[in-house]
């Protein structure tokens, strides 16, 4: 799925934009600068905002090149890629609200983390297998960069231990919020994703994405603050929004900088994504199973307890979500990507309105509207002026 890229020393400023944005994503998804790049954690929503707009008249060229069934698949994987993206970004939050608020036995959301992870490394060995086209190259491979190299796969180490924070906060929020307020308000991740990205690789925003973030924080406001009546509920049930609102705040922080020092990492070398996610998966791990000891008195013999088939259907969605954002980076745009994630807030909040009874408000409603559009303002990128039609009449 993703093909190994070769180190990058300059990108271009809108590239490096969109490529931030899916690194708060996922950590299965992160940006490097490749150019068949199947799932970087994930790269450049295609390639960069520029070369998407330049290429237009470059691809119009090439595509007559294409045979008429190439151009329908790629049509095909791009829709159903978006559609499948759509469908797992809202089954995840709603489905770790449901399985934080059932009447069975609870199971432990750090072993969650930790079968998520082992899921995550068996993907990303069979495609480190697909990459090297064999298994016993892809072995050879992994052993020579994983374990003989081990002095640059603790490079991951950072990302590693912030990743298995983040998720752990992330169940804490979905066992607080509703899942349409945990939806949306995670959406806060591209705030501070671009916080760091301008602090920490001094790269510049356009005034239309300053604008966005103004937007996004504005909306997240405005439903954190939608209703007091939700708020009381959820105390009654021993529920709290502020710990819920807290944890996904944090969660956000620790998503923004986890994703660019891993972008980071990924530009400096020629490593594939997929075998810079091994290092993540085997590094997670230890990482993962420390914070489950401490939550349950050291022991490891209840690690599974109440694991049911629905438990591990949300430890798979969890592990593949990254997998299924590069195939949308590989084949569609941001655009497109920010379209998906905009239904998939909107799927949730209907959804809870029928599975958790939740209360639909117009300062709700509002600030998810406002959400929605600073998605698509941020992912903005301005017709450039044909050379032969300055003014575009």
């Amino acid at each position: 799925m993703k093909a190994a890229g070769e180190p990058v020393s300059e990108i271009p400023e809108e590239v490096e934009t969109e490529t931030t944005q899916l690194a708060a994503d996922d950590p299965t998804a992160k940006a490097v600068v490749v150019p068949d790049q199947q799932e970087t954690d994930l790269n450049l929503e295609t390639e960069n905002s520029q070369l998407t707009v330049e290429a237009m008249d470059h691809d119009s060229k090439k595509s007559q090149s294409y045979s008429p069934n190439r151009q329908v698949k790629h049509g095909y994987i791009k829709y159903v890629s978006l559609v499948v993206l759509t469908v797992q970004n809202a089954a995840l939050g709603l489905s770790m609200r449901y399985a934080r608020t059932r009447q069975v036995e609870m199971f432990s959301s750090a072993a969650a983390v930790v079968m998520a992870e082992v899921f995550k490394l068996v993907f990303c060995v069979g495609l480190v297998m697909q990459e090297s086209r064999g298994i016993k190259k892809g072995f050879d491979t992994m052993y020579a960069t994983v374990i003989l190299n081990v002095r640059d796969t603790l490079r991951v180490c950072v990302p590693s231990f912030l990743y298995i924070i983040q998720n752990n906060l992330l169940y804490v929020s979905a066992s607080n919020l509703d899942a349409a307020t945990y939806q949306v308000t995670y959406q806060l991740k591209l705030l501070t994703t671009a916080f760091f990205a301008v602090l920490v690789l001094k790269r510049k925003l356009k005034k239309w994405q300053w604008c966005a973030l103004a937007l996004l924080a504005s909306g997240v406001a405005l439903v954190q603050l939608s209703s007091t009546e939700k708020k009381q509920a959820a105390d009654l049930q021993g529920q709290s929004k502020v710990l819920g609102f807290a944890a996904a705040l944090t969660a956000c922080f620790i998503s923004g900088f986890a994703g660019i020092y891993f972008e980071k990492v990924l530009k400096e070398s020629d490593i594939s994504v997929w075998m810079r996610n091994v290092q993540l998966s085997l590094l997670s791990l230890p990482f993962g199973t420390f914070t489950y000891l401490i939550n349950n008195e050291w022991s490891m013999k209840n690690l599974l307890r109440g694991f049911d088939g629905f438990v591990w259907y949300l430890v798979i969605l969890q592990a593949a979500g990254g997998l299924i954002v590069a195939v949308v980076v590989k084949y569609a745009d941001n655009i497109l990507k920010g379209f998906a994630t905009s239904v998939a807030i909107l799927i949730s909040c209907v959804v809870s309105i029928y599975l958790f009874n939740f209360v639909l408000t117009v300062q709700f409603a509002l600030g998810t509207m406002l959400v929605i559009g600073s998605i698509f303002l941020y992912g903005y990128v301005p017709k450039k002026p044909d050379a032969r039609n300055p003014l575009n009449v």
